[in-house]
């Protein structure tokens, strides 16, 4: 902090922005109002206490606050109107002998580009507004905000040529609403008026924007508010820059005729007329053919520069928008990843902190049964504790390691039961076509000629002098007969028994088949409903009766205390023995099939 003498209430209130939360401070900065319009100030006194507002870096809270989000601020958008009211007045006035560049190179070019920002951020919502009372606010605000913008680069003269260089300013004049036009084109008048070189100072392609948009104006409404200024500010162009007379005869051709068509007799004849002379200076009196439509096609692309303009002004707000959706969902979901990373860890945190309070607890009670057991019993009880413990360890495993194969064979039995049944409809497909193939008609062989018939004959004489046939008795002929018969019905039996097994071990397939499917797509415990169970009750009511009075013979039994399963003669009558209920449990059927 500087060491001379600061006024209290800067002092105070640098000290309460530092101290205070991030969302008060727009509203302590309002202060700063109050401060500088005091009435009891003199011009030195105000200058010091600019001074040491921008030494404290009050002025730097206020462009700060300005670039953030205006519609979340306390008071939203009139407090950024009166905080951009507050760094004019400010900024204007101020000699900072501490580094200059800093406040005049970086410091003053950034609260042009932050005012121009809040100024179209007003002109937009000016434009979508409805009611009545809402668009005289943003027209109130959008009007501070200029006057701001008006103040600060009068106070600082170089900031004239900033303002017509930056884009937003062009955006902003630019517009088809009449009020924010009008208020535009003021702006541009005192920028000339302050600085009457500026334009001369910005670059061709920014001047031919701003002069083009005016001579749109000109050409595309009827309002006499909007004729009015932009013909005033095309008389102070050319009054100010004499060079740029020659510019609108040779760039804007149908100027001269639409003043005189549209313009004349609307209340402005004096700077129409005194337009209209300075044109006349500057343009020939005689014009032909060729120059009538060199003046048409400059008045076409001027109004064609001014759609795509507005073309491509009205894609800009959509872009932004979709980058700013894609910013929020971008930090939804790192905000997600971060809540279900730290909800995952306090989860593990009380999953470990129940384990410990369960095994705490587990060996206080194991502590206590050992109290209690003899000391003569006490290996026998934890000989028969292991075990227990032992046992439940595999019967968990073996269900882990039987339901991951399972899993692992899930996919390998769907593939198998899709290739038999693509190859069961593919064998169907070629036995009905076989069936359905017609027989061929018997044709009657061909006889034989003479020749064929002697040339045959001597090959069956050769075959026969060459293989002689055995002589076979007729008792040898009858029991090689009886024998071939005996092959044949032997064969005959055991491919007719073979079909019937072949037959029964097709249907056992396709029951395994069924139970393997049943068994697959059966629900979990927790997801199973009372009607899930039809698909395992038989539907014989005896056979159903049957099994259920077994299963309730094998739960009666298992209810038994140990003494009554020593021997048969503490068995009741109406028990079943083991060997007749394992042979009456075969017979139980699963979805209706044995």
């Amino acid at each position: 902090f500087p060491m001379a003498a600061t006024d209290p209430q800067v002092l105070a209130l640098a000290a309460q922005v530092t101290e205070s939360r991030e969302q008060d401070i727009p509203q302590l900065l309002l202060k700063l109002k109050g401060i500088l319009s005091s009435p009891s100030l003199g011009c030195e006194e105000s200058n010091k206490i600019k001074q040491d507002v921008y030494d404290y870096g009050l002025t730097q809270y206020c462009l700060l606050v300005l670039k953030r989000d205006h519609s979340q601020l306390p008071g939203a958008w009139a407090t950024a109107a009166q905080l951009a009211e507050i760094l004019s007045h400010c900024c204007v006035g101020l000699e900072v002998k501490e580094d200059p560049e800093e406040f005049y190179k970086k410091f003053l070019p950034s609260a042009i580009d932050s005012l121009l920002v809040l100024g179209k951020r007003l002109q937009a919502r000016f434009i979508r507004a409805i009611k009545g009372k809402e668009k005289q606010d943003f027209l109130h605000w959008f009007q501070i905000v200029t006057d701001a913008i008006c103040w600060l680069f009068g106070g600082h003269i170089q900031l004239a040529a900033c303002v017509l260089q930056n884009d937003r300013f062009l955006q902003l004049l630019i517009t088809d609403d009449v009020e924010t036009a009008i208020i535009m084109m003021s702006v541009l008048h005192n920028i000339l008026r302050i600085n009457s070189f500026a334009l001369l100072q910005i670059e061709e392609e920014t001047l031919h924007s701003v002069l083009d948009e005016l001579v749109y104006k000109l050409s595309s409404t009827t309002n006499p508010a909007v004729g009015s200024a932009a013909t005033k500010l095309l008389l102070l162009v050319a009054k100010c820059c004499k060079q740029l007379v020659q510019l609108f005869t040779a760039r804007y051709k149908g100027l001269k005729r639409l003043l005189n068509e549209q313009w004349t007799g609307k209340g402005f004849d004096r700077e129409v007329n005194q337009l209209l002379d300075l044109l006349h200076l500057e343009q020939s009196t005689g014009k032909g053919e060729m120059q009538k439509q060199y003046q048409a096609a400059c008045i076409i692309q001027a109004a064609w520069r001014g759609f795509q303009t507005r073309k491509r002004l009205k894609k800009l707000p959509r872009a932004v928008i979709t980058l700013q959706r894609s910013f929020r969902a971008k930090r939804e979901q790192e905000l997600q990843h971060l809540t279900k990373q730290k909800e995952e860890e306090a989860l593990k945190l009380q999953m470990q902190l129940q384990r410990q309070r369960a095994m705490r607890l587990f060996h206080e009670r194991q502590f206590a049964l050992l109290e209690v057991v003899h000391a003569s019993q006490v290996n026998k009880y934890m000989q028969e504790m292991e075990e227990k413990s032992a046992l439940t360890i595999q019967r968990f495993w073996r269900g882990y390691r039987a339901r991951r194969i399972f899993h692992q064979q899930k996919q390998s039995l769907k593939e198998h039961k899709a290739a038999v049944i693509i190859q069961r409809a593919v064998c169907r497909f070629l036995e009905k076509r076989r069936r359905r193939r017609p027989l061929s008609p018997w044709k009657k062989p061909k006889g034989l000629t003479d020749e064929q018939r002697l040339a045959l004959q001597q090959k069956v004489d050769d075959y026969i002098k060459l293989h002689p046939a055995s002589q076979m008795s007729e008792e040898m002929s009858k029991e090689l007969h009886m024998q071939a018969q005996a092959k044949l019905a032997q064969f005959l039996l055991r491919s007719r028994l073979d079909q019937r097994a072949a037959q029964r071990r097709e249907a056992l397939l396709a029951q395994v088949n069924t139970d393997v499917e049943l068994l697959m797509n059966v629900p979990g415990l927790a997801e199973a409903a009372e009607k899930d169970l039809g698909a395992f009750v038989s539907r014989s009511l005896p056979i159903a009766t049957k099994a259920r009075q077994n299963h309730n013979t094998m739960l009666k039994y298992t209810s038994w205390p140990w003494w009554k399963k020593l021997g048969d003669e503490f068995m009741e009558d109406d028990v079943i023995p083991d060997d007749a209920i394992n042979t009456e449990l075969e017979t139980l059927f699963i979805g209706g099939r044995k």
